[in-house]
């Protein structure tokens, strides 16, 4: 598996993930970013797909799809609450 570099990656975030989500926890893309380079917890579960588990601000899951030939994150949709897991 190739890994992802948070730090030059281009991340984008599809519409319902940024009115839903980014709003209401008040993050920018730079909280975006650092969530993802914190998340205590990456796992694959797609060809491209990925679900990111952070603590910021409370405990989130953020799904999101890794294209490795663009350097590119495609945030889908994310989710919070829930119980914290290593």
């Amino acid at each position: 598996m190739k890994s992802i570099d948070l730090e030059k990656c281009r991340i984008d975030a599809s519409k319902h993930f940024i009115l839903k989500y980014m709003k209401k926890w008040d993050w920018d893309f730079h909280d975006l970013r650092e969530a993802l380079k914190n998340a205590y917890k990456i796992e694959k579960v797609g060809r491209k797909k990925y679900e990111a588990y952070a603590e910021k601000d409370g405990s989130k899951k953020i799904i999101f799809a890794y294209y490795f030939e663009l350097g590119a994150i495609f945030v889908i949709t994310g989710s919070e609450g829930g119980k914290h897991e290593k």
